[in-house]
């Protein structure tokens, strides 16, 4: 069985090899996400480094940001590369119309919600051409709404989202992903070491996640000390350590 990864750069790998695993089990649309508020920054080097795993696959990929700047400053960045570099389009250049032929694969970096009909048009257009979206944040409330046009839009896009990779680290603990595997929750028991505690079919979140670290957390026992919960912060200082190496 796969372990948690101990830094952000074996969760790169990881997230690599579960897109390449899903891709090849046939799955179109996928998504890879390293939930820290660091990544967002970093999206460049990020996506530098996943886009190989995609190549091992004889694919070649087109790359697209959210908006203009962001795809020119990739293209800047990157010099010669034998991909194409985009944005994901806007009302006066919607995404079909970047769309050609030769395309193998679209890889969305970073989109969120403002982007997401036009992530949803890709997908439609792309037909059987798989769409990956890397770090995407596709549900904020204050624009999708929580209505019926949001239900719709969950039901006939969103939820049809495979999550192949999914890092997340808490206070103590961390949600992850790694496909085909289960979702997991692991709870820091000394820093750096990690304690499987829960499997789920689905994510866990919101009270569910809650009640998971509650109960690995309380003594079972009268007189029971509880769990050890680790002041220093672990998962988060590897990652912003990783994070700080990329900009060496």
């Amino acid at each position: 069985m796969a372990e948690i990864p101990n830094t952000l750069e074996d969760a790169v790998n990881q997230a690599k090899e579960a897109t390449k695993a899903a891709l090849n089990d046939g799955y179109r649309l996928l998504q890879v996400e390293l939930v820290f508020p660091e990544i967002a920054l970093q999206a460049q080097s990020i996506t530098q480094q996943f886009i190989p795993a995609i190549q091992e696959l004889d694919i070649q990929p087109v790359v697209l940001f959210p908006d203009t700047g962001a795809a020119a400053l990739a293209r800047r960045d990157w010099g010669e590369i034998p991909y194409r570099i985009d944005d994901i389009g806007t009302q006066r250049s919607p995404i079909e119309t970047k769309m050609k032929p030769e395309d193998e694969l679209y890889l969305v970096v970073n989109p969120s919600a403002v982007e997401v009909a036009q992530v949803e048009k890709l997908y439609n257009a792309a037909g059987d051409r798989p769409l990956i979206l890397l770090n995407p944040s596709l549900e904020d409330v204050s624009i999708v709404g929580i209505g019926y046009a949001a239900r719709q839009l969950r039901e006939r896009f969103i939820n049809r989202i495979e999550s192949c990779y999914y890092l997340r680290g808490l206070q103590g603990a961390a949600v992850w992903r790694y496909y085909p595997s289960a979702w997991q929750v692991w709870l820091e028991e000394t820093e750096g070491e990690y304690k499987l505690i829960a499997e789920k079919a689905t994510k866990p979140i919101g009270e569910e996640l809650e009640q998971i670290l509650i109960a690995a957390t309380t003594p079972k026992e009268p007189g029971e000390q509880p769990t050890r919960q680790p002041q220093r912060q672990g998962f988060l200082a590897q990652v912003k350590s990783f994070l700080r190496a990329l900009n060496q």
